[in-house]
């Protein structure tokens, strides 16, 4: 498909979860409108950059334990966002260099970055899907063409399913994605959840006001439920400040209001 083709496809008049993720994490992919929508959101809770990097640090965290402990060389990253450090396949390729990697996304300006994202090793593979997590089907099938689903796959669902909202029934479409996979596969998810009063606040406000695609906070107690069926790993559902973090000097990590975990599938 051609830039000319793509293009319109890209609503710049509204702010989008993606671009507005993009601008938190300090990336250069996004416009003034999600500026402006993430601005509201920092204005009101300051802390939301915190969210947004610890919750990266994270991701970087459950793949690097995924590819090297865990032995997985494949993985499907719904909800993938914009490309920014640390990548999913550039994380998975640096352990294991034959791990394949695709990416699904609906926002048309993560198709147009494509070629950023799609970079990996030449012993492995990284590919690209448009498509939304609420078809799950849709995905499973457009990602068959570079995944073979009848070998274990880390299902990575990083801060995407508070874009889905109950009445999508979000938990439906966790099992229905993870039924795909055999044995063997992981569930590696993290979502904003409503601990920080702050924190829902500012959503609330964000919500309201920006247009996009509104997001919604769950309790420990609902993020938890999404791995239903699996084997939680320890330390469990917890805050992504929390989960299995690198050891430094500075003691222990703040907790932030974004809560996950990684889970085996048997």
């Amino acid at each position: 498909m051609s830039e000319g083709a793509r293009a319109p496809q890209i609503d710049t008049t509204r702010p989008h979860s993606a671009r507005v993720w993009n601008w938190l994490l300090g990336g250069k992919d996004h416009y003034e409108v999600d500026t402006k929508a993430g601005e509201k959101i920092v204005e009101v809770f300051p802390g939301m950059i915190d969210i947004a990097r610890q919750s990266r640090y994270m991701l970087a965290r459950a793949v690097r334990f995924l590819a090297g402990e865990a032995g997985i060389r494949q993985f499907l990253d719904i909800g993938t966002g914009l490309p920014t450090v640390d990548n999913t396949h550039e994380v998975a390729q640096r352990v294991a260099p034959d791990s394949r990697v695709v990416y699904a996304d609906n926002d048309p300006l993560v198709l147009v970055h494509a070629e950023a994202l799609l970079v990996g090793t030449t012993e492995g593979a990284t590919a690209y899907v448009q498509a939304d997590v609420r078809n799950p089907a849709a995905i499973l099938r457009e990602a068959a063409a570079t995944l073979d689903f009848s070998r274990p796959t880390a299902l990575m669902l990083m801060g995407i399913m508070g874009l889905v909202g109950d009445e999508d029934d979000p938990a439906a479409i966790v099992k229905e994605l993870m039924a795909a996979l055999p044995p063997g596969s992981y569930l590696a998810l993290y979502d904003g959840c409503d601990t920080d009063p702050a924190y829902v606040s500012a959503l609330r406000t964000y919500n309201a006001r920006s247009g996009a695609v509104p997001y919604t906070p769950r309790s420990v107690e609902q993020i938890t439920s999404f791995f239903e069926g699996t084997e939680l790993l320890d330390p469990g559902v917890v805050a992504v400040t929390h989960w299995r973090p690198d050891p430094g000097p500075w003691g222990e990590p703040t907790p932030v209001a974004c809560a996950g975990g990684v889970a085996l599938k048997k």
